[in-house]
């Protein structure tokens, strides 16, 4: 039966077993949502620069604002899920981020941006890693670092292969007509897909009859407990801090690389640190549920702060694509270590909650990472300085992220000692 909880890790270790399907499905939403939402970006403010002329900082405050009201949404996307399933919001995510491809494809004015910006916003709410990790989770529990790694695979092949050809075809078809063919292709293939495999999830532990309870804390109370927890405080911080480091440093990483080793090796450092970050999360999917998943975040903290070292200080070809591919084996994993933290640590009710809590309080956070990080090179004439401050936050998370609380600590010792355990 699949509410039975002693049968939980043999069915999720059956290739049949329904949640794989969720996976799969969430991979192709992924890589939709990332293609569109997060990597497709950088290809809006170039190709709308293009187009039109606005100043830069007019349409790169579009993207500031996409990342931050989209913050706002995200908070609420556990809520949403408990209240109306998996399937309705995914498919509301997949009609609004279509929505928001066809409004960018036309913008004809810089307030017309904005508008398509806050449809994009839903969209990214409704595609990205807040709903995929709470729909994933939804199905899995012994093997829910697993399937959340694999799962969020998508990401990375939406920016490894949904850029290229949405660039590919802005070339052939211009910026509206692939805007609006994305759109439609969106539709055709994940509409089809959520209808037919996202169904109802198993209630294996009596999570969805008991949060309907008179003594279930609201979402209101879960976060407003969380964010008075240390070790709640702990991961959000951390995980904020290596996020703003991150994103900035790849956004301006061309940038950087491109006066020492030539435009087509600077896009050949990046493309390698994407795909390593496939290769990262794929090679921990197989152990992440059995880490120190603390410790793991903290090493690799760590190793991305040694490759800015090494980044910065060498400036030879073969070094400087290594360290970057040595920067992106750890990148995938950031965005889901924190799922399985607050799984491991915290009421197993409260997860969605808390996920979308995390998922928007970092997101609002590396949204300046870009901006500061300009603002340090323009400042300091080089991107010594700012890479410097951005491996200060690294390994300032690296020992914040070890930092316990009472409530994970207590949560940690029950599961040890639960007879489901042993």
């Amino acid at each position: 039966m699949l509410d039975s909880p002693q049968n939980a890790p043999f069915e999720e270790s059956s290739l049949r077993y329904e949640g794989w399907r969720i996976v799969a499905v969430c991979f192709v939403i992924a890589t939709f949502g990332w293609g569109l939402g997060f990597y497709g970006q950088s290809v809006y403010v170039a190709e709308l620069y293009r187009q039109h002329g606005w100043p830069a900082s007019l349409i790169s405050m579009g993207t500031t604002f996409f990342y931050l009201f989209g913050a706002l949404i995200v908070v609420f996307v556990g809520e949403a899920i408990r209240t109306f399933g998996p399937r309705a919001c995914l498919l509301a995510g997949t009609l609004a981020m279509a929505a928001a491809a066809v409004s960018m494809g036309a913008v004809r004015e810089p307030w017309q941006l904005y508008v398509a910006d806050a449809v994009l916003a839903f969209g990214w709410a409704g595609t990205s890693l807040a709903m995929i990790t709470n729909t994933v989770s939804l199905w899995f529990d012994q093997k829910r670092g697993m399937a959340i790694s694999l799962a969020l695979n998508g990401a990375s092949f939406g920016g490894i292969v949904g850029v290229p050809l949405l660039v590919y075809a802005i070339a052939h078809v211009g910026f509206s007509g692939a805007m609006f063919g994305t759109a439609g292709l969106m539709i055709v293939v994940l509409v089809p897909l959520i209808l037919l495999f996202v169904g109802q999830p198993p209630d294996r532990h009596g999570w969805l009859a008991r949060s309907t309870a008179a003594n279930m804390r609201s979402p209101a109370q879960v976060r407003r407990q969380a964010l008075g927890d240390v070790g709640f405080l702990s991961v959000v911080i951390a995980f904020s801090l290596v996020l703003f480091a991150q994103v900035g440093f790849i956004v301006h990483l061309i940038s950087f690389l491109d006066p020492l080793v030539g435009r087509e090796r600077a896009a050949v450092a990046v493309a390698l640190l994407t795909a390593m970050a496939v290769v990262g999360r794929v090679s921990f999917s197989t152990v992440i549920d059995r880490l120190n998943q603390r410790l793991a975040s903290a090493l690799s903290f760590v190793s991305q702060a040694g490759a800015l070292v090494v980044i910065i200080n060498l400036h030879n070809d073969i070094v400087l694509i290594a360290a970057c591919a040595l920067f992106g084996f750890s990148v995938g994993n950031l965005i889901t270590l924190p799922s399985l933290i607050v799984q491991q640590e915290f009421d197993p009710r409260s997860f969605g909650v808390l996920i979308s809590l995390v998922t928007a309080i970092n997101q609002v956070t590396y949204a300046f990472g870009p901006g500061v990080v300009g603002l340090l090179r323009d400042l300091s004439g080089g991107y010594s300085l700012p890479f410097y401050a951005c491996i200060a936050l690294e390994l300032a998370a690296a020992a914040l992220i070890m930092v316990r609380g009472r409530t994970a600590i207590a949560s940690l010792r029950a599961k040890r000692s639960s007879p489901e355990k042993r």
